[in-house]
């Protein structure tokens, strides 16, 4: 694994030592990360403004949301294997050059053809630069660091959708709609620009043909898989075409699992499942990861649609949550290394869903102060299992394997959150149905918390499976 100095490109710029790029790595990362999950929630807010200006409807303009998250699903796959054949650095860089670039292109988009075609660039971009961003972070970030790092990467994984749509809702008020594209200019100069001064190149020596077999597998399995989950969140398509859709990728997936038993080096390493600590985690975690999608859209309907608060309003409210995971940020750390992995994530599952379903107790009379505090907690509690769940995946995988752990892991996340969606949607739909209902009620989304805050508590049984010692390496001072 050969690694060019990180101020290769920068002649007079010294460049930094090890310890200055592990320190820099995780905000660097954390910025890309941060502006992917903005983009991807931001969006939303703005529909009805951009329909309007585009000459179209928002329904129709849905398909800029799932453009982006289909390409996101495509792509998540290759990111490992791009990252090793020409190096992660390089391909980190063009990935955030390409989100700038196209973001550039979807606030001059004068039709719905051509911001589909941006966002389906950007998605490609938001692919590649997390995930392979994360390599780096793996690479160079000491093991001993790394509960450190990836508490600090945990925060905008979790600003993102938080921030997004109140944000949104200022700028298309208040500016326009071209804003919460326009956005990431700066971002992306000041990203280029760290990973050029900060980042070192991480390659390896040898790096296998692409598994064509397998990547098509996997693209058409996870284009439809997360085209069914997102379609029970907004009800455009039939039932019989999500089952469709759902069907088709079972199917692609299960040729995948046939194929890569027998390829020598599939797109998607499914021996990694072989690695309790990964496995649990991500196994586990994507439990968790419910609350990611789920929570967002079930507050957004709660507090608008139910208590009748101005989308502006709302997202003021929900951005608790995001401050309890600044919060969490100067304590993970100490938390785990004091009480280990295993304890942490199993007692942690419980209390995440109890925040969860403390949500279906708000009512339109209920104090924003007392609102305001159960988002705060939840968000530190959430936030801090997933500082724990992305530490503890990587926790025993070799640098050789960093790359495939990383693409299999992000793809199961891109898959979790989707399906967090889908289960609060059905969950509504099912209660309406029971009620005889047409419209969502508060009652309904009181049973889709109850829902997800469950599920988040049942991952407890998977992390108990862990043994006292995993992490153990990760815990030295």
């Amino acid at each position: 694994m050969p690694t060019e100095p990180a101020g290769s490109a920068l002649p007079n710029t010294p460049p930094p030592t090890t310890s200055e790029a592990a320190r820099m790595i995780p905000f660097i990362v954390g910025c890309a990360l941060f502006m992917q999950m903005l983009d991807s929630t931001v969006v939303a807010t703005a529909l009805p403004a951009m329909a309007q200006a585009l000459g179209s409807t928002p329904v129709r303009l849905n398909v800029a949301i799932t453009s982006y998250l289909l390409a996101v699903a495509v792509f998540v796959p290759i990111s490992g294997w791009a990252a090793d054949r020409y190096g992660a650095r390089r391909v980190f860089m063009a990935a955030i050059a390409l989100f700038t670039l196209s973001s550039v292109a979807c606030a001059a988009a004068t039709n719905l053809t051509y911001l589909v075609i941006a966002r389906v660039a950007q998605g490609i971009a938001g692919a590649m630069m997390v995930p392979v961003g994360r390599i780096i972070l793996l690479r160079v970030v000491p093991k001993q660091d790394l509960l450190k790092a990836m508490s600090f990467l945990s925060i905008p994984a979790l600003l993102g959708p938080v921030i997004g749509p109140p944000l949104g809702g200022f700028m298309v008020t208040y500016m326009s709609w071209h804003w919460i594209f326009l956005i990431n200019i700066p971002i992306g100069i000041i990203g280029i620009w760290l990973v050029r001064r900060y980042v070192p190149e991480i390659r390896e020596a040898s790096t296998p043909r692409l598994d064509w077999t397998g990547f098509l597998l996997s693209a058409v399995c996870l284009a439809t898989l997360v085209s069914a989950f997102e379609a029970l969140g907004h009800s455009l398509i039939p039932p019989s075409a999500v089952i469709g859709l759902a069907v088709v990728g079972f199917v692609c997936g299960l040729l995948y699992v046939y194929h890569a038993r027998r390829a020598p080096h599939p797109i998607l390493d499914l021996t990694l499942m072989r690695e309790p600590t990964f496995a649990i985690s991500v196994l586990g975690g994507n439990l968790c990861r419910f609350a990611v999608g789920a929570m967002p859209f079930l507050l957004a309907v709660q507090l608008q649609v139910g208590f009748d608060m101005s989308p502006f309003s709302a997202g003021l409210i929900t951005f608790a949550s995001a401050a309890g995971a600044l919060l969490m940020k100067f304590v993970a750390t100490p938390i785990v290394q004091h009480f280990g992995f295993r304890r942490v994530l199993t007692i942690n599952a419980v209390l995440t869903g109890l925040f969860i379903i403390a949500c279906a107790a708000f009512t339109a009379n209920t104090p924003v102060w007392l609102m305001i505090g159960i988002l705060l907690a939840g968000g530190f509690f959430r936030s801090l299992q997933f500082t724990a769940i992305n530490t503890l995946t990587y926790a025993d995988m070799t640098p050789e394997r960093m790359s495939r752990a990383s693409s299999f892991a992000a793809m199961a996340q891109q898959l979790g959150i989707s399906l967090g969606v889908g289960v609060a949607a059905v969950t509504l739909n099912l209660s309406m149905a029971a009620r005889g209902q047409h419209t969502v009620s508060v009652s309904d989304v009181m049973i889709a918390f109850v829902v997800i805050g469950v599920l988040c508590s049942a991952s407890t049984f998977s992390f108990r499976k862990l043994s006292r010692s995993a992490g153990a390496q990760l815990r030295a001072k």
